[in-house]
């Protein structure tokens, strides 16, 4: 038989905790004197290939779901 003891914390204990602990510990350290990434000069043409499958997509869910509509008995 095994015993497991819980420690009781109150929540704000914890949110003060991890409060201090991100700030003595950032994340994103970043050098300033790095300059950013240059954004590319010309789009290869996949968001656009994304964009055309996302329609593409959503016209096959629209179709299926008329076809499904109109298997369906109306009773009235």
């Amino acid at each position: 038989m095994e015993v497991v003891a819980y420690i009781k914390v109150p929540y704000g204990v914890l949110v003060a905790v991890a409060f201090v602990l991100a700030m003595l510990f950032p994340a994103s350290a970043a050098d300033p004197s790095l300059s950013p990434a240059q954004p590319p000069i010309a789009s290869d043409g996949t968001s656009l290939d994304q964009g055309i499958a996302y329609v593409l997509m959503l016209l096959a869910l629209l179709l299926t779901y008329i076809i499904h509509l109109a298997e369906l008995p109306i009773s009235l």
